[in-house]
């Protein structure tokens, strides 16, 4: 393998994944496919439709990552979800944080990006604040609370923290065998409890449900098996093509953000390079701004008042800090993370809930009527 074969490999990665993303971001805007707002639904009007959407692409993802695993085209092993440090403090802080910031802003940072194609300048001032945010969460004086404050917290187990391989050491029974039983039963019950409600079944419903799920697995295979190099010639050691992680990744936006911003402010530095989860963003908001333009659903939106704007500033604060804390967003945890049956995704769960449901209590307390006196 030579040198011109990996920048080749490479560029067919991030022309795959901007072509997943940009159809991505199409269907999102066209269905309206949003976990914020399948959680305000929820809380708010007890109405579950676009909570079945996310249960339905959770379902999806689950099962095709699980074909994916055992037909031998990607190790989930080697994604950042699965590693044996379970980070407990630092997903339930960080989910929790996520969840609030993401009410605040209006949407979690997938929705921020299909906003912005749609016009959106409230979400473009989110993006960059969740970006430089996230960017100090990485590297910056922010990390070294994170490190030293939250990451502290962990359980360190005897096997990667998937379930299949959690339970395959206690009970011994072969991991793959593990994987293909509870990825169908975990799987199986998220498309159940979507699909069983007959009202859920519109074109729009089924259209999110399969279009976000299958992304997931189309990028985990994208990284995991395209860009995947069992022996890089320079270092003769196995190596992922164009992730910022140096493993196998699907989907989040939030260190996106913050590697795109940085890509864009060191273009002229040779050592930035375009990766999967920078592309991602780009596809994302394309898809979104052809689709609301041939919808004729693009306007320009802007912030109402102060408060508007204090919001969604403190919202992209909130979700840039607590989505690196969380090691993911509620896509990245709540479907590229739960699609590998990890339980530090599962754990984050509770937090996007709880985080969310603050912030839906605070917006019903700021929007209440002033008694007269």
């Amino acid at each position: 393998m030579n040198t011109v074969d990996i920048l080749s490999i490479s560029h067919q990665a991030l022309w795959a994944t901007f072509a997943v993303t940009f159809l991505l971001g199409a269907v999102m805007q066209h269905t309206s496919f949003c976990t914020m707002g399948a959680i305000s639904d929820f809380f708010v009007m007890s109405d579950l439709s676009r909570l079945r959407q996310w249960s339905l692409a959770i379902g999806i993802a689950i099962i095709g990552v699980m074909f994916l695993s055992s037909s031998g085209l990607i190790d989930v092993s080697k994604s950042i979800y699965t590693t044996n440090k379970l980070m407990y403090l630092s997903i339930i802080v960080g989910s929790t944080l996520f969840g609030l910031g993401m009410v605040l802003a209006s949407g979690c940072g997938s929705k921020t990006l299909v906003r912005i194609g749609g016009g959106n300048l409230k979400s473009l001032v989110v993006f960059l604040v969740m970006g430089l945010v996230a960017y100090i969460t990485l590297r910056g004086f922010l990390a070294v609370i994170r490190a030293n404050v939250l990451d502290v917290f962990f359980i360190t187990l005897n096997t990667n923290q998937d379930l299949p391989s959690v339970l395959s050491a206690q009970w011994g029974i072969q991991r793959s065998n593990m994987h293909l039983i509870f990825g169908s039963l975990i799987g199986g019950a998220f498309i159940l409890f979507a699909i069983l409600k007959k009202s859920f079944w519109t074109v729009k419903n089924i259209l999110a449900g399969f279009g976000v799920g299958l992304a997931i697995c189309a990028v985990w295979w994208i990284s995991g098996y395209l860009a995947f190099i069992a022996e890089d010639p320079n270092t003769l050691e196995e190596v992922f093509l164009a992730t910022n992680s140096g493993r196998m990744e699907s989907l989040s936006f939030v260190a996106p953000y913050a590697y795109s911003l940085d890509w864009l402010m060191f273009y002229s530095d040779t050592s930035k390079v375009l990766t999967i989860g920078i592309v991602a963003v780009l596809g994302m908001i394309c898809g979104s701004a052809i689709q609301a333009i041939a919808s004729k659903s693009f306007r320009w939106e802007s912030f109402a008042n102060a408060e508007d704007t204090a919001n969604h500033l403190i919202g992209g604060a909130l979700m840039g800090f607590g989505g690196i804390t969380a090691l993911g967003c509620t896509i990245g945890q709540g479907l590229s993370g739960v699609s590998t049956l990890a339980l530090g995704s599962f754990l984050a769960f509770p937090g996007f809930f709880l985080g969310a449901y603050l912030g839906l209590q605070y917006l019903q307390y700021r929007l209440a009527p002033t008694p007269c006196n």
